[in-house]
């Protein structure tokens, strides 16, 4: 029932600013949730540059995660990860970054798992990275 209702949300542009910031928002919102408790793969911060789109599925594949263990879980931060997960995509959808996937980008797995607070402080770096 939350998926089919939260399905008619549209996500929110504006002109002039980071196509990301929507996701920056949600993303301090569920940043000191203590109801969610999981292992995530997370990307460097201080990857190449040509990898920004791989990083930036992988830490919305992980986001999918996040939204799995808080429908298990019940948690009270659902709709801001499902929020994150749609707006993120958008972000990737309506506006491809500026990289090609080259051999040197890593696969999502390769990465090192990381706690919940790990995982958003490095997602939080790679979109700010993204929207300078």
């Amino acid at each position: 029932l939350v998926f089919f209702c939260s399905s008619t949300y549209v996500p929110k542009t504006a002109a002039g600013h980071c196509k990301w910031a929507e996701v920056l928002k949600d993303l301090e919102q569920i940043k000191t949730s203590k109801d969610i408790d999981v292992s995530l793969y997370t990307a460097n911060t201080d990857e190449d540059v040509k990898c920004q789109e791989p990083i930036m599925r992988c830490f919305l594949l992980e986001t999918e995660v996040i939204l799995q263990e808080c429908r298990i879980k019940n948690c009270s931060k659902t709709q801001d990860v499902l929020n994150i997960w749609k707006n993120g995509n958008a972000s990737l959808e309506n506006n491809k970054l500026n990289s090609t996937t080259s051999a040197k980008c890593k696969e999502c797995e390769e990465y090192e798992e990381k706690n919940f607070t790990e995982f958003i402080q490095s997602f939080v770096k790679v979109i700010q990275k993204e929207c300078k």
